[in-house]
């Protein structure tokens, strides 16, 4: 018998709050995609969710995506409230993470500033990593480096000499493989 695989697929949805998913267990892949929700909270009723791409994140913290513990690839675009990604570090089948600030906020060289890339360390999985305008406050790599299964990484916002040391290591300087929206 086949797995059924469902989509939730919600772009620039005005309403103010998040619309009920009715079979969350079945949602394999979501894209919320600047929508004018207050949160994001109810994603986290999908346990089976593999794939999640959120562009405009409202949240003020990433605590939602801790009971995702199926998601392998995670892809946050402009995440402003954002200050720790601690909640990401017991993702434990996450492969592939990108977070990125908008673009019109990089060309004004505005960043989001979280308290350390740790917790992104501890991913046993993580093989792809991008980080553009999304820095700890000491613009440091060294975390990254015991990463256990990173193979390719880009960054934006650290300083030159910092990314020539951590590439200097063996990582791979690519973008992530896109994700399937």
């Amino acid at each position: 018998m086949r797995e059924q695989m469902s989509v939730l697929n919600l772009v620039r949805d005005a309403a103010k709050t998040f619309p009920p998913i009715a079979e969350p267990m079945a949602v394999k892949s979501a894209r919320i995609w600047y929508c004018k929700y207050s949160s994001c909270a109810s994603l986290g009723a999908c346990l089976n969710l593999e794939e999640l791409v959120i562009a405009g994140l409202p949240d003020e913290n990433l605590d939602f995506l801790r009971p995702l513990q199926k998601l392998k690839i995670l892809f946050i675009l402009h995440m402003p409230k954002i200050t720790s990604v601690s909640p990401v570090s017991g993702l434990e089948n996450l492969e592939t993470l990108s977070l990125a600030t908008s673009p019109s906020w990089d060309a004004g060289g505005k960043r989001t500033v979280i308290d350390s890339l740790a917790p992104i360390a501890r991913l046993p999985y993580l093989k792809h990593l991008e980080l553009f305008g999304v820095v700890p406050e000491d613009r440091s790599l060294a975390p990254l480096s015991g990463a256990p299964a990173l193979l390719t990484a880009i960054f934006s916002a650290f300083p030159k000499g910092e990314l020539e040391r951590f590439y200097a290591g063996g990582v791979m300087q690519a973008h992530a493989p896109c994700p399937s929206f």
